[in-house]
């Protein structure tokens, strides 16, 4: 068998070759999983899948919610349009794989954080309409804020320190109305997958819940921002709102950028300076909004 990654993943690939009826021959860990480890498999038989590992903390104490609820809501959005895995097997509690694990489908395609070509971001927001327009047939619980009160410390990075006051001033107001919706609440370049030309897939859904559309919208143009700037991340919000009609809801924009910074005594989310300086513009672009 071939592996590339560290994890001792011995036992949840028997746990995979049973449910798949075959060995797994191939075993590749994919970047970018905060929860744990992300694996693409490839049995003998030639089947491919993907195995989620929930093994980092804080994620695995909850890990068994987390997957629980990535599997339920894969198996709703069968048939629904939105191009998302399908769930093939749970291990809720970690009984068979030593870590809460979900297995589930393969979508093809690639991630690609820099696609942001006018086309590009009106596929991007068409398929964020879709998902909230989806009435979901399951319970889901209300959406969590990211921005808690221990995060609202001024970074030390940070070049315009009254700005983040008045950021934290802004969120210990009341969050406007809003017409609750399912949304992903981690929808982002980083789990949309591309092939030729077409988005290929959307992945993630360990926190999707019912919540304001606007916050999906603000975190899918925070991370634009971070990468390449305010004007891609309006363009992208911009092109949400003409397939709408929804109004931007700037205190979710305020909300999302504080949720990046960390709790007390961690280090910044991105060790790239560059990508920490566009977060604070970002923030001096949408905070004037909000009045």
């Amino acid at each position: 068998m071939r592996t590339d990654t560290e994890v001792d993943c011995s036992a949840a690939l028997e746990w995979v070759a049973e449910v798949l009826g075959a060995p797994v021959r191939d075993v590749r860990a994919l970047a970018g999983g905060a929860t744990g480890e992300m694996l693409a498999l490839r049995t003998d038989s030639g089947t491919e899948s993907i195995l989620r590992l929930t093994t980092n903390e804080p994620w695995r104490t909850h890990g068994a919610a987390l997957n629980g609820r990535e599997a339920e809501i894969q198996e709703m959005l069968e048939g629904s349009g939105v191009p998302a895995p399908r769930s093939l097997a749970l291990d809720r509690h970690g009984e068979r794989c030593e870590h809460p694990a979900h297995l589930m489908t393969l979508l093809p395609g690639q991630v690609d954080q820099l696609r942001t070509d006018t086309d590009s971001l009106g596929l991007l927001a068409q398929l964020l309409a879709d998902i909230h327009a989806i009435e979901p047939t399951i319970p889901l619980r209300d959406y969590q804020s990211w921005a808690w009160e221990e995060k609202f410390v001024i970074p030390g990075w940070a070049a315009d320190r009254g700005l983040w006051d008045d950021a934290f001033a802004v969120l210990r107001t009341a969050p406007p109305a809003y017409d609750p919706c399912f949304i992903h609440r981690d929808f982002a370049l980083r789990n949309v997958l591309w092939s030729g030309g077409r988005i290929s897939g959307v992945v993630d859904w360990v926190e999707t819940s019912v919540g304001p559309a606007w916050l999906d919208v603000a975190h899918c143009a925070s991370n634009i921002a971070v990468r390449q700037g305010s004007g891609p991340a309006d363009a992208f919000a911009d092109a949400y709102g003409a397939r709408t009609g929804r109004a931007p809801q700037p205190y979710f924009d305020v909300m999302d950028l504080v949720g990046f910074l960390p709790p007390p005594g961690r280090p910044p989310i991105w060790s790239d300076p560059a990508m920490l300086v566009r977060l604070e513009e970002r923030l001096a672009a949408v905070l004037p909004r909000c009045k």
